[in-house]
């Protein structure tokens, strides 16, 4: 398509008062990406009982943290603590734009809570890139993806930032867990949408770093980041303080999902019924073991909701379908994922030393 068409949409996004920051990102084979990826088919509330949830989901409040046990990471807590402040003080960064008439659409390929995004083309070179229109967010917000992106740049398996231009109109700004931890920096938002296959080249890409935080001991951050199907304990029993092994519960739904064929693994329908998912598997008790720890009390009526249910064995879900990818080095890992507890999470560097992926890790050294 014409450029044209890029301007006639940053007129239609500018009319709708969305920001129109465009990130430019490599093209590389961007057929592994569903714009909507399938969901299994699972009844949904109808009806009176629907209604009720969403009645008592607007009664329940948040969580009670009571004063004693702090939560840090087991890993890279100190990155940021240690590294000079331009680092990881996104809120600094200098915006060095790039020129919109540079670039041209070609078609849509996906969209997300915060932004759409395009396949394109560098005019001069013909290159194809990925371009990403951010709809309206907070300055600081555009920044701290900017500045993550040129942090992680280089990096095994992450998506490289190209360019960063904007509408002139409407003056608008227009495995890679283990590195970016490294780099002091949680990703947030782990999910199939946001993983790229390049099939030519057998590689994969973690993209949209726009939820992305640089990690900080001790300090506590907004709850309401991940997708709902995606979403780790700490995330909905409102735990702060939360760190890097967040990317690995969602790696693990993830990881569930393609094991035991169901997509996705825990289907909740809102925040608390999530809430609820989880613990029809991982058990109340350990749940509730969880909830001591780190001296966090439930609101009691989130407390009835989610019941008491006995720990599910992960046999239950193997069935005949699925059995020959639901082996039992792939079941040990995700059960070292899926764990209420983030401390006791694998991180990613021991979920890539796992011998769940020993044929891997052989194959790489008779390349070498």
């Amino acid at each position: 398509m014409a450029l044209g068409f890029l301007r006639s949409i940053n007129r239609r996004i500018s009319h709708h008062r969305l920001a129109t920051t465009l990130l430019l990102l490599p093209f590389v084979g961007f057929n592994g990406i569903h714009p909507d990826p399938p969901i299994a088919p699972s009844k949904e509330p109808s009806g009176r009982s629907a209604a009720a949830a969403e009645t008592l989901a607007h009664r329940i409040g948040k969580a009670v943290r009571m004063p004693g046990v702090a939560s840090k990471a087991r890993v890279f807590a100190e990155v940021n603590v240690t590294r000079p402040k331009e680092y990881w003080d996104y809120e600094s960064v200098t915006v060095q734009w790039g020129d919109q008439d540079d670039y041209e659409v070609v078609r849509k390929v996906g969209r997300g809570k915060y932004s759409e995004v395009f396949e394109g083309v560098h005019c001069t070179d013909n290159q194809p890139c990925i371009i990403k229109i951010l709809k309206p967010v907070k300055k600081k917000k555009i920044k701290r993806e900017i500045k993550i992106l040129q942090n992680l740049c280089g990096g095994p398996n992450i998506v490289k930032l190209l360019d960063i231009v904007r509408d002139q109109q409407s003056k608008t700004p227009s495995l890679a867990l283990e590195y970016s931890h490294s780099q002091g920096i949680m990703h947030r938002d782990v999910k199939p949408h946001n993983v790229m296959i390049d099939h030519e080249q057998r590689k994969l890409r973690l993209i949209d770093w726009g939820l992305a935080e640089f990690y900080h001991p001790g300090k506590e951050y907004n709850v309401r980041v991940a997708s709902r199907y995606f979403k780790g304990p700490e995330l909905l029993v409102d735990l702060q303080d939360y760190d890097y092994s967040l990317d690995l519960w969602s790696l693990g739904c993830m990881f569930a999902g393609m094991i035991f064929r169901k997509e996705p693994f825990f289907y909740g329908h809102d925040n608390h019924d999530q809430l609820v998912k989880i613990a029809k598997v991982l058990g109340t008790e350990e749940l509730n073991a969880y909830l001591n720890k780190y001296r966090l009390e439930l609101d009691p009526q989130l407390a009835a909701l989610v019941g008491r249910h006995g720990r599910k064995p992960w046999s239950r879900f193997i069935n005949a379908d699925n059995q020959h990818v639901a082996v039992p080095e792939a079941v040990d890992f995700l059960d070292k994922l899926l764990r209420y507890d983030h401390q006791e999470r694998l991180t990613a560097k021991e979920a890539m030393a796992h011998p769940y992926f020993s044929s891997v890790r052989n194959a790489e050294s008779s390349r070498n």
